[in-house]
């Protein structure tokens, strides 16, 4: 069972959180989160899996460009029973608003997950992001240091992608035949008959799926393609670099063997990292967490351990 709570991001757009593990025994604070803890994971709040107030330490999960929070559902149940974990609609994804002149920009993204820590009393979090929301959680990392506590980036490159790539993705978005009938003809498309899948992939089709909502002419996505667009193209003609060597925390950097992120680029952002670790996923895409959920979680739990071990 998923509980929604509502945080404001910059300029006052509304995003929805989501708590997917056992809700915390204790009151909701005004600002909408939960003080306390959950009893029964390790024994209660004295287990050295809480910290010194007796609070399970906080992750946020960021899913990335056209997910939504509830593509971190099996990871945040997995995690509740060490951690409070929270995932995020960001702005123009799923349950969070969709302001037609909102700014899609790099600053607001990060703004937004700045002020959903806050709110929701969950920093100093480790930080969970795929894709784009992985570009989100290091750039805040860089910015807020006393906010994030650890990071995890999932199949996402620190590299300029350049123009030819936003051409790509605008045409690919042409190409989408909807409205869709049925979820089952959203499932095909993605998994086997769009022209980016080079073998079938279940896993694909059912993730994006999950970002369709039937409408009286068929099933469309929940996000508008131009605002996906946009957000994009304030990131794909710039390196990260930089911002990459700011971030002081414990990072892991994880790819699918056949994701988007090479391993080359990836080894070298552990380099540039001040405490970067590597780690890969067999037999898995840029959807790492979705195809090959059980190795995900072997993959960043060693990690995890780390961190409250620390």
């Amino acid at each position: 069972m998923a509980r929604r709570i509502d945080v404001r991001g910059a300029g006052g757009v509304r995003l929805a959180a989501w708590e997917f593990g056992d809700p915390p025994k204790t009151a909701r604070t005004r600002d909408g989160a939960y003080e306390g803890t959950r009893d029964g994971a390790y024994g209660g709040p004295h287990d050295p899996a809480h910290d010194a107030a007796g609070h399970l330490p906080g992750v946020l999960l960021l899913h990335g460009l056209m997910g939504r929070a509830s593509h971190w559902a099996p990871t945040a149940r997995w995690l509740s029973a060490r951690h409070r974990a929270v995932a995020l609609d960001q702005r123009g994804h799923g349950r969070s608003d969709k302001p037609p002149r909102a700014a899609y920009t790099r600053e607001a993204y990060v703004e937004d997950v700045e002020a959903a820590l806050e709110q929701l009393g969950l920093g100093p979090a480790v930080l969970i992001g795929h894709a784009m929301g992985a570009l989100t959680a290091w750039q805040l990392a860089a910015k807020r240091p006393d906010l994030v506590r650890g990071l995890i980036i999932c199949d996402m490159r620190a590299s300029a992608l350049g123009a030819a790539s936003q051409h790509t993705w605008t045409e690919w978005f042409r190409a989408w035949p909807v409205p869709f009938a049925t979820l089952a003809d959203v499932r095909k498309w993605f998994g086997e008959d769009d022209p980016w899948v080079e073998r079938p992939n279940p896993a694909r089709g059912e993730f994006y799926a999950e970002v369709m909502a039937e409408s009286p002419d068929g099933w469309r996505p929940v996000f508008e393609p131009e605002q996906m667009l946009r957000s994009r193209e304030t990131w794909v003609y710039d390196a990260h670099w930089e911002e990459l060597a700011q971030v002081r925390c414990p990072t892991l950097v994880v790819r699918g063997l056949d994701g988007e992120l090479g391993r080359a680029e990836a080894q070298e952002m552990v380099r540039v990292l001040p405490h970067g670790q590597y780690a890969e996923v067999a037999d898995a895409g840029h959807l790492v967490h979705y195809d090959q959920p059980e190795a995900w979680r072997a993959a960043i739990e060693p990690f995890l351990d780390t961190l409250r071990e620390s």
